[in-house]
């Protein structure tokens, strides 16, 4: 029974770990770097006959070169709709409109923006370490609960902390090499 329970914390302080990353890679998408990138406007809402609906739902989003976002709508009659969900966004971004599809020229970033970005990008991944701390915390204390409850030894307490620990530090350093990604990218003129 100890080796099911040892197997349930590690895996559920794994899957907590993961969520972290999942997060972490989401948020960084976000992001906005020097280069096109439809995912820009993942959060983007459109009011499409009285419901708010993502764009993404609405058009396909494509970068065909690295200073430009092309939106092709689905429904040409909500290109207007599209393009004011777009400046209703407050993303920085002006969308220009042909009655066919939307071209969305993104602006070369400045140094300063650049910095005030990698700073973003740091808070971010503290965040996130944050979270992967919290799920070492939470397996540690389910591990003590076992050998207070004598379900396990202390042997196999420090065996399994020590799994939980080489866990936490794995999945820190991938947030780093994220984080070191990321940076290169938006530093990147």
């Amino acid at each position: 029974m100890a080796g099911d329970d040892v197997t349930i914390v590690l895996g559920e302080a794994k899957d907590e770990m993961e969520k972290s990353l999942r997060s972490l890679r989401i948020e960084l998408q976000k992001i906005r770097t020097g280069r096109a990138n439809p995912a820009l406007l993942e959060n983007v809402q459109v009011d499409y006959y009285g419901t708010p609906t993502p764009l993404r739902q609405l058009a396909n989003l494509s970068a065909p070169d690295p200073r430009l976002i092309v939106v092709s709508p689905y429904d040409r009659g909500a290109i207007g709709d599209l393009e004011r969900a777009i400046r209703a966004a407050n993303l920085g971004f002006t969308p220009n409109n042909d009655g066919k599809i939307i071209r969305i020229p993104i602006p070369p970033l400045t140094e300063e923006r650049r910095k005030d970005l990698v700073k973003q990008v740091k808070k971010l991944a503290e965040e996130h370490k944050i979270g992967v701390r919290d799920a070492r915390r939470g397996a540690m204390e389910m591990v003590k609960e076992l050998e207070d409850d004598g379900t396990i030894s202390t042997d196999d307490k420090r065996r399994v902390e020590k799994q939980v620990q080489d866990l936490t530090d794995d999945h820190v350093k991938k947030i780093d090499e994220m984080i070191a990604h990321k940076e290169k990218e938006v530093l990147e003129v």
